[in-house]
């Protein structure tokens, strides 16, 4: 069945035409999770979020503080539940579907910040991702200056701990920047959990599952050119090469030039050979 005719495509295309004040996070998670996994039961797995939130609860009862808030969080889903980052096997690609995170309480940033923002929203807490780069964190909306790492039990960061960690991330090569302390918009959030699997199958040559991921990322951002082009290579390795003419010759009529122009023109050309024969 072509991806365009799978299920859960258009329930995710709806899902993130939503703005992001009412696009649900974790139900659009579920949403991928369901590429990898078609029996997933979303609804069963949502419910797994509200439980873990009821709990949460009890612990929080009439807390009115914000950072205690964040705290009594915390250590109910790292220190009694036992979420924690999978630094063993960082790139297994189920450290990027929820459900998996769920159920065997590893993740990697992105996704445990996820189960975190997912639990604290039914608890009328508000969280917000902050993109910080090779490592995102979260913070409360009213507390600006204390950021949380759910990869590392939940500890609290200040700014020049943040700095310091994306140094040690990135080995030095990225200049700091305050925009990386910046709130990440729900689209770009999903964008990023996208492509961390997207990059993950494409290591590992597992083209048919990156072409689903790549699917999603242009139902976020149809006019992503860098998307369209690594589809289209993708469509190129598995054979359709009337999809990869069309996305190809799509991103070259987008302006690019340089280099980068030269390499996918010539592609152009052999695809129409190809398709000529």
């Amino acid at each position: 069945m072509p991806t365009s005719d799978l299920p859960y495509r258009s329930q995710f295309r709806e899902i993130i035409s939503l703005p992001g004040d009412e696009l649900d996070l974790g139900r659009a998670a579920m949403l991928i999770a369901v590429t990898e996994y078609p029996d997933l039961d979303i609804e069963k797995e949502v419910g797994l979020l509200d439980s873990l939130a009821s709990a949460a609860s009890t612990r929080l009862r009439s807390e009115t503080d914000n950072l205690r808030s964040v705290n009594i969080i915390s250590s109910y889903l790292f220190d009694e539940v036992g979420f924690r980052g999978n630094e063993q096997d960082y790139y297994h690609p189920d450290n990027s579907y929820l459900n998996k995170v769920l159920a065997c309480r590893l993740g990697i940033p992105i996704t445990l910040s996820l189960v975190f923002i997912e639990v604290a929203k039914r608890l009328n807490v508000s969280m917000t991702s902050i993109g910080m780069p090779g490592h995102l964190l979260i913070r409360h909306t009213d507390v600006p200056d204390i950021y949380i790492d759910p990869f590392h039990g939940g500890i609290l960061l200040a700014e020049s701990e943040c700095i310091e960690r994306m140094n040690r991330i990135t080995g030095g090569r990225l200049k700091w920047e305050s925009k990386y302390l910046e709130p990440l918009g729900k689209h770009e959030f999903l964008s990023r959990m996208l492509r961390n699997l997207k990059s993950i199958y494409l290591k590992g040559n597992s083209y048919k599952k990156a072409h689903i991921i790549m699917d999603q990322l242009l139902e976020i951002d149809p006019g992503s050119m860098m998307e369209r082009r690594d589809r289209g290579i993708v469509n190129f390795q598995l054979g359709d090469y009337p999809e990869a003419l069309q996305d190809l010759e799509i991103y070259l009529e987008s302006g690019v030039s340089g280099s980068e122009a030269s390499s996918v023109t010539k592609l152009i050309w052999k695809l129409r050979d190809l398709l000529s024969n």
